[in-house]
């Protein structure tokens, strides 16, 4: 073998040396960090699924009062999502994020004053208000950290935290919910003080540990500080290059609202099941603190489900069919939780259609992070979520509506079925592959 050839291995070897150093080392400082963060917003925002259990019934509030409340959260989040993410892009990642989650973690506490509908439904509102721009944030932020061949495991990392959540939180939030009398206070109302004020503390603390870019992170070597921004610069720019917009045209792009719109679909599918599902499970018998454990399954199989679906898809590096047949999966399954009458075989249906619903959570950011960056991206991926999220209203209201009207939520869930089946059909027909991703050379690799 030649020196020169001796030389060019060597220089690869460093460098994949020095890639694997650093891609470990942004991991363990970031991911575990961002987890613990999304997993009290998720469990802020659909803690009030447990908290039904007993507040309904105490506030006298019907079907369709419980479901306006859960739901008009996403119309806040909607009307302030687009211009949060912008001012994360503008005022950096650390100081933002600790604002939004202070701010949502004092509100989630307030819920505990909620003594009728107006009150219940302008503190829902204001969450919503609250936590916008935090995960389109932090979808962004990993764009700043991870390398495109690196994405999907990472945003799967992070997005777990969201069947983790009620995992850990059903069984917690059924316990606090025997809290009941304390100190003068219903159960529910200790269920949003104490899961509230966690994320308050935690707000103060992304205040100092968040770094806003890898130039400014004292705790890489000046190797890796050097390496990462040239890899994720070199990317910028094959993008810019092969899919250059402005925020106006990103904001506008058909691709933005094609995508838009079947994130609008998996939203419906993965918010009528949270918000509904505990009172599903405590309509079999349970009590609240087995339908907390109960309520868990569907949640620790989903967790599984998206790890191992997103290492295959970063694998094989294919995006548009690792989406598209797990939104369809999911539609099935709903559709079969609905006809059926058996209380295991709907919950087997259940738990099939979470897997659905988190392998598909664990991608979906994939395909519009493969070709915007910058501002562009940061727009881009608050409109594709402040729009799907939207469905965070329709999903539980359609259940709510149908149970008043048939006294059954099956007929809600065969109804929500179609909402993921069309995202599903529309994402496969409409052929989202043009995505692109970028090699570690820089150059354009079309997924599939």
């Amino acid at each position: 073998m030649s020196q020169t050839a001796v030389g060019a291995r060597a220089t690869r070897s460093a460098k994949s040396d020095i890639e694997t150093s650093t891609i470990r080392a942004i991991s363990w400082r970031l991911i575990p960090f961002l987890v613990l963060a999304y997993f009290l917003a998720y469990l802020d925002r659909v803690n009030l699924g447990f908290a039904a259990l007993t507040m309904n019934a105490e506030l006298n509030f019907s079907p369709t009062v419980f479901a306006w409340g859960a739901g008009i959260f996403f119309i806040g989040y909607f009307i302030f999502e687009v211009p949060s993410n912008i001012a994360l892009e503008k005022f950096g990642a650390s100081r933002w994020i600790a604002r939004i989650m202070v701010s949502w973690g004092i509100i989630s506490a307030l819920m505990a004053i909620v003594s009728g509908p107006w009150s219940f439904y302008t503190l829902r509102f204001l969450l919503g208000v609250a936590e916008a721009g935090f995960f389109p944030g932090i979808i962004l932020y990993l764009t700043y950290w991870f390398p495109a061949e690196y994405r999907a495991r990472f945003l799967a990392a992070f997005a777990i935290a969201v069947p983790v959540s009620t995992v850990i939180g059903a069984p917690i939030s059924g316990m606090l919910l025997g809290l009941d009398g304390v100190m003068g206070l219903k159960g529910w109302q200790w269920l949003f003080i104490i899961e509230g004020i966690p994320s308050v503390i935690l707000g103060v603390v992304t205040w100092f540990y968040l770094t806003d870019k890898p130039e400014k992170a004292e705790w890489l070597t000046p190797d890796q500080k050097m390496w990462l921004p040239n890899k994720l610069e070199g990317e910028r720019l094959a993008k810019e290059s092969a899919h250059g917009m402005t925020l106006g045209q990103a904001l506008s792009s058909s691709k933005v609202l094609m995508l838009s719109v079947i994130y609008f679909g998996f939203v419906g599918a993965l918010y009528g099941m949270q918000f509904w599902l505990p009172q599903i499970v405590k309509a079999f018998g349970f009590t609240n603190l087995q339908t907390g454990f109960v309520t868990a399954i569907p949640y620790l199989f989903g967790s599984i489900a998206m790890v191992l679906w997103a290492q295959h898809s970063d694998k094989t590096r294919e995006r548009v069919w690792h989406v598209g047949l797990p939104l369809l999966l999911t539609a099935v399954a709903l559709a079969l939780s609905g006809i059926s009458t058996n209380p295991t075989l709907t919950m087997v249906a259940l738990t099939v259609a979470a897997i659905g619903v988190f392998c598909t959570f664990a991608l979906f950011w994939t395909l519009p992070t493969a070709w915007l960056s910058g501002t562009a991206a940061a727009g881009a991926i608050a409109l594709i979520n402040s729009i799907g999220n939207l469905a965070g209203f329709g999903g539980p209201y359609l259940i709510g509506w149908v149970k008043e009207l048939t006294g059954s939520t099956s007929t809600g869930l065969l109804v929500l079925a179609a909402m993921p089946l069309v995202a599903g059909i529309l994402l496969l027909v409409g052929n989202h592959g043009t995505a692109t991703e970028f090699t570690t050379t820089g150059k354009p690799a079309r997924v599939k």
